[in-house]
């Protein structure tokens, strides 16, 4: 693995990853290690909306009635990460950042003009039928924090319709420009993560000059 990541890390220079999938898919865990293996920095949209709601209660409101902010908010709130001058030498992995559709051009946009280009998307691939499992057993493990979006399953229903309806579409954008790559992630944690890496490392030998 350790060849992978090496491979990854000079093909990725300073651009950005994204990654996207149902929720209870696993983005923000893979995202953390990936960053971690990388020496980028990790960013998530959830958590930094989550930020920005302990300070705006109508979007504290909307959160925790299962609500994405809206795109205005999402852009108020995201975009001014990616020119932050601590992050100008490192590269990113995204967490969902720019997940309704219309947000992904203006993160693209913000993404390369901020010297981050996004060079891959990953989707991570799971079943709704598997998110509502793993919400399950998550709520029994009482394992996500103060993830407050999580709490019933009606909230859980909004989140996959969401997905379906504003995501989708928004992962297709970057299937036209030849940046996704699809993981099934039903297995095993480590053995997902071990697939991910074979597959990026994979993608970067075939795109060098990406």
């Amino acid at each position: 693995m350790e060849q992978n990541i090496s491979e990854i890390r000079n093909w990725l220079g300073t651009g950005s990853i994204n990654i996207f999938g149902l929720p209870f898919s696993g983005k923000d865990t893979v995202g953390i290690r990936l960053a971690e293996n990388l020496g980028a920095k990790f960013l998530s949209s959830g958590i930094i909306m989550r930020t920005a709601a302990e300070s705006d209660s109508e979007l504290a409101k909307e959160m925790n009635a299962g609500l994405l902010a809206t795109s205005q908010k999402f852009i108020d709130a995201v975009t001014p990460y990616l020119h932050r001058p601590e992050l100008k030498k490192s590269a990113l992995v995204l967490s969902s950042v720019g997940r309704w559709s219309g947000e992904e051009l203006t993160v693209i946009d913000n993404c390369k003009s901020s010297g981050h280009p996004i060079k891959a998307v990953i989707l991570l691939n799971i079943s709704v039928s598997e998110t509502k499992n793993r919400w399950f057993a998550a709520k029994t493990l009482m394992d996500r924090g103060k993830r407050v979006d999580d709490k019933d399953a009606l909230v859980l229903d909004q989140r996959i319709n969401e997905f379906i309806a504003k995501t989708m579409p928004v992962i297709e954008t970057y299937q036209k420009r030849g940046l996704l790559i699809p993981i099934q992630a039903t297995g095993e944690r480590e053995a997902v993560y071990q697939l991910i890496v074979e597959k990026l490392a994979e993608y970067a030998r075939s795109h060098p000059n990406d």
